[in-house]
């Protein structure tokens, strides 16, 4: 820190050239603390994206709405072995304290507060109904300078469940619909045949 050294070489502290290598100093400081956060936020995307990578079913060419919703249910349900876990340690033993009482509060906020994300403004992943998207989630090596390229959309409970109903009326019409067409071909040939 060269710029340390030359604010201990200047005789006055209040004086012009002081201050000004002390708002450069600040300024520094600043600017690591932005990108260091960054760079956090950064991590715990790629993480998330990481895992719903990892926990693809590897025959899926692109997921329903209804098998979004399952792998969000999921990834909910994350920590819930952990947290099996750290209550067997309670239970056993007549402890007063709480052994793994910092680990148990952060999930318990973690996961109150994604499910509350999910509930209301939806949920930041990959979009996993975009056949590209879900191609290049597959494809993806986990290198976080790739994580730019990811369409990230939020889902949210309400409206993944407005989706998979309406793909089961649109399946269920689609069936009935080529239920429909066999009759007609079935009706059409025993015309011809009568004749």
């Amino acid at each position: 820190m060269p710029k340390v050294k030359q604010i201990e070489k200047c005789k006055h502290p209040n004086s012009r050239k002081t201050k000004a290598l002390i708002k450069q100093i600040k300024r520094q400081n600043n600017r690591e603390k932005i990108k260091l956060s960054g760079n956090i936020k950064l991590n715990l995307l790629g993480e998330k994206v990481i895992w719903f990578r990892d926990h693809l079913d590897p025959s899926w060419t692109i997921c329903t709405p209804q098998q979004v919703d399952e792998s969000i249910e999921n990834y909910l349900g994350r920590f819930n072995d952990e947290l099996e876990q750290i209550r067997i340690k309670h239970s056993v033993g007549n402890r007063k304290n709480r052994q793994h009482a910092n680990r148990e509060d952060i999930i318990n906020l973690t996961i109150k507060r994604e499910k509350e994300e999910y509930q209301t403004c939806g949920l930041e992943m990959p979009n996993l109904l975009d056949s590209t998207q879900f191609k290049l989630l597959k494809s993806w090596n986990g290198e976080l300078r790739f994580l730019q390229n990811f369409k990230l959309q939020r889902f949210n409970k309400k409206d993944l469940d407005k989706e998979v109903i309406k793909s089961s009326k649109i399946s269920l019409n689609m069936r009935t619909v080529e239920g429909n067409q066999k009759v007609v071909k079935n009706d059409h040939m025993d015309v011809e045949s009568k004749e």
